[in-house]
Order: C-alpha cells, then structure tokens, then sequence
C-alpha cells in the first residue's frame, strides 16, 4: 500500500540521486564539455576538496568556510595542473588521457603515503527528521537545492560576466578570440580551474557524509561520466535532463533490484543515449532553439 511516508521516501531518494550525478558531473562538463580535455584525474580533484574540507574543520574552521577552503585548494591544483601538464596536451586527446590518468594515480598513491589509507569524516550537520516509519537525514534532503543553486550561478557566471562572455569566446573559436585580443591562455587556465575547484565543492560537499579515503574519486567518476556522456558538451542546458533522465532511473532499479541495478542501469542508458543521441540529451534543447 502506497503511503505518504513511502512516496517521499522515493522522492528523497531521487532527490539524493540527482545531487550526486549533478554535482559529481558539473566540473567534468565544463573541463570535458567546454574545453574537449578527458580529465581522468577528476575524481582526485574531488578528493582533495573532502580532504581539505575534513582537515579544515577539524582545525577549527566552520563548515561552510571549509568547504569554501577545499574548493579554493581543488581550483589551485586544477590551475597548476593546467598550466605545467594540460596546456601543451590541447588538441592531443589520447595524451590528455594518458597524462590525466597519471596524475590521477600520482596523487592517490601520493595521499596513500601522506594521510594514511582513510580520514575520519565529519558528523553530518543539520540532524534528521521523520516521516512515518522513515528517517531522513535534513543536509541529504536539501543537496538538490544545493545543486541546482550551482548551476543557477554558473548559468550567471558564463552568460552576465566578462569572463563568461570571454571564455565562451575563446571555446567557440580561440585562434579569432586572440586575434581580437583575448589572452587566451589565461582564460584556458581560468576555465580548468573553475573545473576543478566545481570537483572540489563535489567534495566538499560530500564530505560530512562519508569517510574520506585516497581511491574515493573513483566512486564519483563513473557517474560524472556517465552524465556528462548523457547531458552533452553543453554543460548548462544538457546536466539537469541528463541527471533527472538518470536519477530516475537509478532510483527506480535501486528500489527494486538493489544498487547494482541501479549502477547497470546507468551504463546501459549511457550506451542508448551514445547510440541514439551521439550529442547527448543537451542537443534536443539546443536543436529547438
């Protein structure tokens, strides 16, 4: 028998499933989408943003500004990263992957060695609440607003800001945005890191939630990917459809066969969507208009 208890418990899980694909695939989309660079070690971008946040507040710090510091510190590396490997890769895509995938292993054999094989995570804040025989966590509940509250200021930063009009610019066609005076390296260096610092607030944001370890990247991953595969290039108009498309799916088959389900049901959509959409649920959008 269906309840109310019951059908908010559905839509609380769908509402997590969303958060997690958007908020796991927005710094992929825009360093994948928007720059052409398959970014391997995204999930270590993510990481350091839980690592910073947890270190962070156990030091002290509040929460928000921790997670303020883990998304700086993911941005810094994406910036230095972009500037000493990823800018003489652009263009050259299978070396890109290759030279991500190395990072990506540097830095989680580098955290095994520094912090320890796991970090105690923080205690998650806000408590929970309860609805007949259900009990929700609160911060759970409000990370889709969280999500779509993302992606409402990057649709600002790239459509009413200098820099989003530049960088759009020099996306679109870099070699005529330097003709015209655009640097547009600076603005290549800018846009990975906005990436990478998007993964880090992943992280961030995750943190009080689970318990930080040096491979946890790679539980993001596969979801970032495959949502970004699903959304298209287009990271404002197709992440939302892709990650309502895939976070009903996941729910439906969690609640029904199990989480392995859930993780199939993911990829086979992704391997529909490539089949049938080459350019992702994004370009039904941008074809109307």
């Amino acid at each position: 028998m269906l309840t109310l208890s019951f059908l908010y418990s559905v839509v609380y899980q769908f509402g997590d499933n969303f958060a997690y694909l958007v908020l796991a695939a927005l710094g992929l989309a825009v360093i994948f989408g928007m720059m052409g660079v398959i970014n391997l070690a995204h999930g270590e971008f993510i990481m350091c943003g839980a690592y910073v946040t947890i270190l962070m507040s156990k030091a002290g710090l509040p929460l928000p500004f921790a997670m303020l510091a883990g998304t700086l510190a993911a941005a810094f590396f994406g910036g230095v990263v972009e500037r000493l490997v990823v800018r003489h890769l652009y263009g050259r895509l299978y070396d890109s992957v290759v030279a991500t995938w190395a990072i990506s292993l540097i830095v989680q054999q580098g955290m095994l060695l520094i912090a320890g094989p796991s970090l105690e995570g923080l205690s998650t804040p806000f408590g929970s609440f309860t609805l007949g025989e259900y009990s929700f966590a609160t911060y759970r509940a409000l990370l889709p607003f969280f999500a779509i509250a993302i992606l409402m200021v990057l649709y600002w930063l790239f459509f009413h800001t200098n820099y989003g009009v530049c960088a759009r610019a020099t996306i679109q066609n870099a070699r005529m945005a330097s003709c015209l005076g655009l640097e547009t390296d600076r603005i290549y260096t800018l846009t990975f890191a906005l990436g990478a610092g998007l993964a880090g607030l992943a992280g961030a944001i995750y943190a009080p939630t689970l318990t930080a370890v040096p491979t946890m990247g790679s539980s993001f991953i596969v979801q970032a990917f495959v949502s970004v595969v699903v959304g298209g290039a287009n990271v404002l108009v197709g992440t939302i459809p892709a990650a309502i498309a895939l976070g009903a799916i996941q729910t439906g088959l969690n609640s029904w066969y199990g989480q392995l389900a859930g993780q199939i049901g993911l990829l086979v959509t992704a391997v529909l969507v490539i089949r049938l959409l080459p350019n992702g649920i994004g370009s039904l959008f941008t074809r109307n208009r």
